[in-house]
């Protein structure tokens, strides 16, 4: 169990780590982060709930619509809503790249706890390929989250609402992307998966850069 644990964990927080010790670009203090990440873990058994309802009553049985709507949608806009009503408004969050900080710590929650819970059922064997893909297109798809809130919150023109909107739609689609490949490209699953990775880890680093200098 031990192992288990530490297999769930040691992805997460290694890319935790590399975002919030980034000391000159965040001065988030830990427990604020901390309560996010918790936040995020604990958003997990609500949709399980959900996704085993829509399940267990055949509904949404299509590749698309359960990649998109299943699980793209529902994981990623529960994880938006949290991260706005906690995050936005919050006094320590003083700069765009703050906002990135609070959406990986939420997406990585989600993740460890989803994780732990995969590899207790399926056994420790498959931490490696669960760290890289399910937890770190997690964690890209939070930069990215948080990108958008980072900007909107210190948008000084009118366009706060399309950001805002941005800010969820753009994970949804990508993580609606990413499961529709896994579920519906069978055979050809490591040509197109790949390729997929490379472009995500690319976008989300693109606006890394870019809140580092906001």
């Amino acid at each position: 169990m031990i192992g288990i644990l530490t297999a769930s964990v040691a992805p997460a927080l290694a890319i935790l780590c590399f975002l919030y010790l980034r000391n000159n670009y965040t001065f988030l203090t830990f427990k604020s982060v901390l309560k996010v990440f918790i936040i995020g873990a604990l958003l997990v058994f609500p949709i399980m709930v959900i996704q085993h309802a829509f399940i267990t009553e055949n509904l949404l049985t299509g590749s698309f619509s359960r990649s998109f709507i299943l699980f793209g949608f529902t994981e990623e806009f529960f994880k938006w809503f949290l991260l706005y009503s906690f995050t936005f408004n919050h006094n320590q969050f003083h700069k765009p790249y703050d906002g990135i900080v609070y959406g990986v710590a939420l997406a990585l929650g989600f993740a460890t706890v989803e994780n732990f819970l995969y590899l207790v059922a399926n056994g420790v064997h498959t931490a490696f390929f669960r760290a890289l893909l399910p937890v770190s297109s997690h964690a890209l798809f939070g930069v990215i989250m948080g990108y958008y809130l980072g900007l909107a919150k210190f948008e000084k023109r009118r366009n706060v609402k399309l950001i805002l909107l941005l800010s969820v739609s753009i994970p949804i689609v990508l993580h609606g992307m990413y499961d529709f490949i896994i579920i519906a490209a069978d055979k050809y699953i490591h040509i197109i998966i790949v390729p997929f990775m490379f472009f995500l880890w690319w976008f989300a680093l693109h606006k890394v850069k870019l809140a580092g200098q906001g």
